[in-house]
């Protein structure tokens, strides 16, 4: 498991949302949760960061946005592991990293030796 450095937690899409994305397009509340489908309440929730993105927000917002779904989805992931490793950091620390034994390298290739002129070829047809 790569070790996360940063001490800020990533930008929750709400975050995005409320500080860039409504205020560009001059959108009100009202009107981006009837676009996207969704009641005014949830999409409060969203922009105070207290509901996360699901996959089926994510596609909704992605078509809203034109851009991608993924985009949505990567940002909660990050958000949401980010706070997980938060609030794990013992209870990781006590967990051994599991190591496969090492195989055996294969054994060298050894060629068959080249055939001089008179020599009759070994080598299968």
């Amino acid at each position: 498991m790569a070790h996360r450095i940063a001490t800020r937690p990533p930008t929750h899409p709400g975050e995005i949302l409320r500080e860039d994305i409504l205020p560009a397009l001059n959108m009100p509340v009202m009107a981006a949760a009837k676009r996207l489908g969704i009641s005014r309440q949830t999409l409060h929730r969203i922009l105070a960061c207290t509901l996360g993105i699901t996959p089926a927000m994510a596609l909704r917002l992605g078509k809203f946005c034109a851009n991608e779904p993924e985009l949505w989805l990567n940002l909660q992931q990050s958000h949401d592991l980010w706070h997980a490793e938060q609030d794990m950091v013992e209870e990781l620390a006590m967990i051994q990293t599991a190591k496969a034994p090492l195989k055996p390298s294969p054994p060298a290739h050894n060629p068959v030796p080249p055939v001089s002129p008179g020599q009759r070829s070994t080598r299968p047809p």
